[in-house]
């Protein structure tokens, strides 16, 4: 049996897997590139943001930080803390959990889908192996003695839709699974900022000791008298 006589045994069941398994392939590759395009490593720029906010202020962190154009999450949040830090702590806290509730968002947006694909495939190719039977008990109430022919159309039907149903089940599954572990590392790093940014503004400047004043000089008393 060829791929053709396949998908003709298959019934109109398989079309529908088919296309479903299309769109996982799809937003799956297209998910990947987005977090591999916000994956690049932050820890360079945010300890380099540390050192510039203890030096300089929030205003040159900021500065350097528009001017490093990063593109992760990391970096967003960071530069969302920055801008609000001359309001205090508590304003650039507020603004990096908005910064933070975006940036997850762009993080995790399709594997909600992948799940549901996920979920559904498995259940389409159960209804394609109903469909398959119910077709094989068809022959038996049309036919007194059907041959094995007969009967083989809807058990392949069956199976073949089953076990389409699982391996799209399975792609997806494991492609859900391997976008959100990414995501998870990514969503760590903003989280770390969030939560080490208010540090950063709160931490005391160093203390300078006062200069000590000049000893006084000593008094020279001068006597322009002459001995007598």
């Amino acid at each position: 049996m060829n791929v053709i006589d396949l998908l003709r045994a298959a019934g109109p069941m398989l079309w529908v897997l088919l296309a479903l398994s299309v769109y996982v392939v799809y937003l799956s590759a297209a998910r990947a590139q987005a977090l591999s395009r916000l994956g690049a490593d932050a820890r360079t720029l945010i300890e380099r943001a540390r050192a510039v906010t203890a030096e300089s202020g929030p205003a040159a962190a900021l500065a350097e930080v528009d001017r490093a154009a990063h593109p992760s999450p990391a970096a967003q949040v960071l530069r969302a803390g920055l801008a609000r830090a001359d309001r205090g702590p508590e304003a650039a806290q507020s603004a990096m959990q908005s910064a933070l509730l975006a940036e997850d968002a762009r993080l995790y947006a399709g594997l909600g889908a992948l799940g549901t694909a996920a979920q559904v495939g498995p259940l389409l190719g159960l209804l394609g192996t109903v469909i398959g039977m119910v077709r094989s008990f068809l022959v038996f109430s049309q036919t007194t003695n059907p041959t094995p022919a007969q009967l083989g159309t809807g058990i392949s039907e069956a199976l073949i839709n089953t076990a389409a149903g699982l391996v799209v089940a399975i792609i997806a599954y494991v492609c859900r699974n391997a976008l959100r572990l990414k995501a998870d590392r990514l969503a760590l790093q903003a989280e770390q900022v969030r939560e080490d940014l208010p540090g950063w503004l709160t931490r005391p400047a160093p203390v300078t000791r006062p200069a000590m004043p000049a000893a006084p000089l000593p008094e020279v008393a001068l006597n322009f008298g002459g001995a007598r």
